[in-house]
């Protein structure tokens, strides 16, 4: 890990149960920590009330983004992509306006993003991925096709990010920092299935990690047996 260079933390999205994982890592270590949620989200953080700011608002909207951000070292962004009203994109793009020069921005994401087109995917992962975007706009619940626009900004850009890629998600106890790849296909991640306390703490660790930086891992548990089988496989050859 690269010096820890952070004092104050920016998490967008922090009401939701990955952005509460944040919030917990983030001030285990240490760090002053501003959340960012929707007004009627607020009372979701109450476990965390006299321990850090709760900036209330929709977290695509631009002047929100720029007080909550305002001195933070490092911004930790889930990229939601929330009804159909470019809710990600707007996200991204706020977070990419108004962070701090050097900053550390950490967005997440799903699997079916690809930085660079070498990932290998199946035919069931892409066609669930199909399936969700058409059933997402049909009931104006999500808008997948606008993640994808969101970290194409964010590759995009000369910030300092890294783009977090998670498989599929499960509760439980933390088994430690998950492993990565830059490629999905990668024997590495063939379990798809990471605990998503691991996924936050893969998120928080990521600020400090600047081998990390302007990368975009896809994460795998640690300790399913795709990480078992592969040790030492991931991300410094793939």
């Amino acid at each position: 890990m690269g010096t820890d260079r952070m004092k104050k933390v920016c998490i967008v999205g922090a009401s939701g149960k990955l952005g509460q994982y944040m919030v917990r890592h983030a001030l285990e270590r240490g760090y002053e920590v501003v959340g960012v949620c929707r007004e009627r989200s607020v009372p979701k953080l109450a476990a965390f009330e006299g321990r850090m700011t709760v900036v209330p608002g929709p977290a695509n909207d631009s002047e929100v983004i720029r007080r909550a951000v305002a001195g933070c070292d490092g911004v930790l962004t889930v990229l939601v992509p929330w009804r159909v009203q470019q809710y990600a994109s707007g996200t991204a793009q706020a977070v990419l306006d108004h962070a701090r020069p050097g900053a550390r921005l950490i967005f997440s994401c799903g699997w079916h993003i690809t930085r660079d087109g070498k990932d290998k995917y199946s035919r069931l992962f892409i066609l669930g991925v199909r399936i969700a975007a058409v059933l997402g706009k049909l009931v104006r619940f999500a808008e997948i096709d606008d993640q994808v626009e969101a970290c194409r900004r964010v590759f995009g850009s000369d910030t300092r990010w890294t783009v977090v890629r998670g498989s599929s998600l499960e509760e439980g106890e933390s088994q430690g920092l998950p492993v990565w790849s830059r490629h999905v296909g990668d024997p590495v991640l063939g379990s798809d299935l990471t605990r998503r306390v691991d996924f936050a703490l893969f998120m928080v660790e990521a600020l400090t990690d600047d081998t990390l930086v302007q990368e975009a891992p896809a994460i795998v548990g640690c300790k399913t047996p795709s990480a078992l089988a592969h040790a030492g496989g991931s991300h410094e050859h793939a």
